[in-house]
């Protein structure tokens, strides 16, 4: 594995091309920021790569978002690897996923401890109380901006709404509509390829490179020749140092302490979890409920409900909820050990085997799909997985904000609504920037739910 600045594949530096140095303030300022699950950290990664600081062009990130969508794991983490990839290649991307999760880990770690601990601290609750008409608005606001650059015609508009319908109303498993935007994308790709090719990655294969240029973005659609050609050698190799990153944690515990133990039940059971997430945190949470509350009894029902609101106000993918289960569970099967160190060694574990398989899949297969931008058949397929997508993410941002505004059936919180309002409008019309709005949420729900001294 080798940097981008010695890799021959490397594509030649533009000015605007960043120094891995410059990349890892801003992928620490995303990792800082994400909120909102994929919908908001999908909306903040356009907004910081593609629209300020036009690192990657929107035809790269689309294509790459493309790809996400169809792995299973949490699908904003790879796309962070992936545009890490694009820039800095394999040091990048490693860079870009840890830093993306980093930041979200240590708080949700650091909360769960105040949780079994202390319970619930009335601070920490007025604070994630006005982060949620936050995020509300951010993700919101995400929603708005994939969609204007995904929905470019009206037959990308009818995939996205039918997306929306079929799992929102229908309750269609989220592989069933992928595929079915794979099969209707193909297709017209053969009788409508410019109706459906939006990405670009067919007309960007023949662009020169004076067309590149005036592109005006680091990594833009007129440079994946340069990448050069994936082999099978390679890939193979890829897969197997990355697999073994993979593993090795789990084959020592294994090996250490036994197959009963917590720490290798843990990493098997959220092993397989990380290969059968198709559609992100909210596809997976049913099934990893049952069995960590009902199967594993690493946590009760109400826990399980209190991680997920924790993992949704906190930065970074909303499968850290799953580092919640891990550290419950750690902490209740401790025996003689320590109930604090073996919750934390827990947490570790589950966090490693849910997110090194994203390094491996970006790493393997990324190569492979740069390679494919050529193919407009490939292309129109992916540009409608897209468009479905947006309906998917829309499915997302309704089910947080219905859930924000009526946290339990039949009890109405309209402060989460008109503050979200106020903080989309303060997003939309007096553009500002998401560190202020969730700054301003911290302190709202301050203001609202601490008593007076008064």
């Amino acid at each position: 594995m080798h940097s981008a600045d010695h890799s021959p594949s490397t594509p030649p530096l533009s000015p605007l091309h960043p120094t891995l140095g410059q990349a890892f303030w801003v992928w620490v300022k995303i990792g800082l920021l994400s909120f909102g699950g994929p919908t908001g950290q999908i909306g903040l990664m356009h907004r910081e790569l593609v629209e300020r600081r036009r690192w990657v062009s929107d035809g790269r990130f689309l294509h790459a978002l493309n790809y996400c969508m169809l792995l299973p794991g949490p699908e904003a983490q790879q796309l962070a690897i992936y545009t890490g990839w694009l820039l800095h290649r394999v040091w990048g991307g490693v860079l870009a996923g840890v830093l993306f999760v980093l930041p979200g880990a240590l708080l949700m770690g650091l909360i769960a401890a105040i949780y079994v601990l202390y319970g619930t601290v009335p601070v920490v609750e007025a604070l994630f109380y006005g982060l949620k008409p936050a995020v509300m608005a951010i993700v919101a606001t995400a929603v708005l901006r994939i969609g204007k650059k995904a929905l470019k015609n009206a037959v990308m508009w009818s995939i996205s709404a039918a997306a929306f319908l079929a799992i929102f109303f229908l309750e269609l498993p989220f592989p069933l509509i992928v595929i079915g935007a794979l099969l209707i994308g193909w297709a017209g790709g053969r009788f409508y390829p410019e109706t459906f090719d939006i990405t670009g990655g067919h007309q960007g294969k023949t662009l020169d490179h004076k067309a590149a240029e005036m592109e005006a973005f680091a990594v833009g659609d007129a440079f994946s020749e340069t990448i050069g050609r994936p082999t099978w050698g390679r890939a193979a190799r890829t897969a197997a140092v990355w697999t073994l990153v993979w593993m090795v944690p789990l084959l020592l515990v294994w090996g250490l302490l036994g197959s009963g133990h917590v720490l290798t039940r843990e990493g098997l059971f959220f092993s397989k979890a990380s290969l059968v997430t198709f559609g992100g945190a909210y596809a997976v949470l049913p099934y990893v409920a049952q069995q960590a509350v009902e199967t594993h009894g690493w946590l009760s029902a109400t826990q399980m409900m209190d991680g997920l609101g924790l993992a949704e106000t906190t930065p970074g993918p909303l499968i850290l909820v799953l580092q919640f289960v891990g550290f419950l569970g750690g902490w209740h099967e401790a025996g003689q050990n320590s109930p604090l160190l073996m919750a934390t060694l827990a947490a570790l574990m589950t966090s490693w085997v849910t997110f090194v398989p994203g390094f491996l899949f970006i790493f393997v297969g990324a190569p492979f799909v740069e390679h494919s931008r050529g193919n407009l058949r490939l292309n129109t397929a992916l540009s409608a997985v897209t468009a479905a997508v947006v309906g998917v993410v829309l499915n997302l941002a309704v089910w947080f904000g219905w859930h924000v505004i009526v946290p339990e059936p039949g009890a109405w919180d309209l402060f989460p609504l008109f503050a979200g309002l106020a903080f989309f409008i303060a997003i939309q019309r007096f553009k500002w920037d998401v560190l202020w709005v969730i700054g301003a949420g911290a302190v709202l729900g301050l203001l609202t739910l601490m008593p007076t001294p008064w």
